[in-house]
This record gives structure tokens, sequence and C-alpha cells, in this order.
């Protein structure tokens, strides 16, 4: 106990910074790498992003507890939450809201009635494909109510393609994934309730290409993300 006490005193400083980086990361911005192709073409394997924790509330450190509510997320937010399923932090993006009714058919959304327009993408962002995966990808952008964003497709995948309407209940919401046929999302775990949502991911910190030795990304160093996607053309 005596050489506990000792190591403390003698470690003050390092110990009061670590605690300070725990409750920032805990509640105000934290930090995450990107496991999965479930976000593709916005956000890659090897990606490291930036999590605003005060987007939408501020919350008591370490827990879920809301303090103040600061603002609504919006549709095309990319968020991150934990899982309603099992806890697992996952990152999605915002479809439904509180109150919608959503419906897909056949890979193409529904929302209040109104339909999801889709076109094919063209430029860098094509190229953007998921590598955990060898069948047909299509790269197309999404626009339903101002919100535009990229999405992939995978023809060849087993996948959830088509479910609802679905009305998406007070508080809550309906999150999917942008690379749509490999993404565990509401299709899957459910509706995300408001408390469970721990931030708005805006930016890109730095990528590391793991397909490549983990040569840096150069371009995507500090990249802010928006709900647009680029150089649309050939309207379906």
């Amino acid at each position: 106990m005596q050489s506990i006490r000792k190591l403390i005193a003698g470690n003050k400083g390092f110990l009061f910074f670590l605690f300070g980086m725990i409750v920032v990361r805990s509640a105000v911005a934290d930090w995450y790498g990107v496991p999965s192709g479930s976000m593709y073409p916005t956000l890659m394997i090897g990606d490291r992003i930036v999590t605003d924790r005060l987007a939408y509330d501020v919350k008591l450190p370490f827990t879920d507890v809301i303090l103040k509510h600061l603002a609504d997320p919006k549709r095309g937010d990319i968020v991150t939450f934990s899982s309603p399923e099992d806890g697992v932090r996952l990152v999605k993006r915002v479809i439904g809201l509180p109150g919608d009714v959503v419906e897909m058919v056949r890979e193409e959304l529904v929302i209040n009635g109104e339909k999801a327009s889709y076109a094919a993408v063209t430029g860098d962002i094509a190229t953007q494909l998921a590598p955990d995966y060898t069948g047909q990808q299509l790269v197309l952008s999404e626009q339903l109510f101002g919100s535009k964003h990229p999405i992939i497709i995978m023809p060849e995948r087993m996948a959830e393609r088509s479910f609802g309407p679905v009305t998406v209940p007070q508080d809550q919401y309906l999150m999917l994934g942008d690379n749509r046929d490999a993404s565990k999302d509401s299709r899957y775990i459910g509706f995300v309730k408001r408390e469970l949502i721990t931030g708005q991911v805006k930016r890109v910190a730095f990528s590391l290409d793991t397909e490549k030795y983990y040569l840096p990304r150069i371009e995507r160093f500090g990249a802010a993300l928006s709900s647009s996607a680029t150089s649309v053309a050939n309207p379906k």
C-alpha cells in the first residue's frame, strides 16, 4: 500500500492528465478506428474518426444521462451510438427521424411517402469500394429531403433489401450504413433511442491503408465529412 501511495505521489501530474483525457473522451470529443466496411464509401477501413460528443447533448461523464439538450440529430448526420442489441459502439447514418414512416423497397428508400432519388457517382469516391468483398459494388448517390450522400449496393450479396413501412417511435432514430448490403443497422438491431447516441462524426482525423502496409492516406487527413455526394451522373 505504501509503495502504491508513493507511485501516485510521484506521478500526480501524469495521472491528472490521464484522468482529464478520459473525461474529455467521455463528455467532449472521442476518436475511434473504423474496423469494418459498413460505411463505405464515406468511411474507410483504417480511418480514425473524431466524434463531437457535444453535438446534441451534454451528458454526465461515463454515463448516458443527459444533463442538457443542445440540438436534435438531423437526417443525413453520421453518428456514433451504443448498439441497443449488445452495447457495442457503432457508427451509422441517421435515416429516419422520430415520427417518420420509413420503407425500403428493393434497396430504394421511401420516407413519409416520398421516394428517394438515385444516381450513379463518378470521381474519386466511386473508387472507394469495400476491400473485404469481391463481388459487384455499385456506388450511387441517395437524395431525399435535401440530404444527399453516397451509398454502395452489392446486388450479388444476400441482404435485407426491403422492409416496412415502419413508424419511428418518439425519441428514437432509424440508422442505416452507407454500405447498404454489408451493414448491421436498424434493419437488424432495431431503432436507436436518443440517449444511446454518443455524438456526431464530422471529420476524419487521419487514415491508414490496411491493404497497403498501413501507408497513410494523406488526402483523408483532417477531411471533413458532409452529407453531399460529388460528381453525380446518369440518373436512374
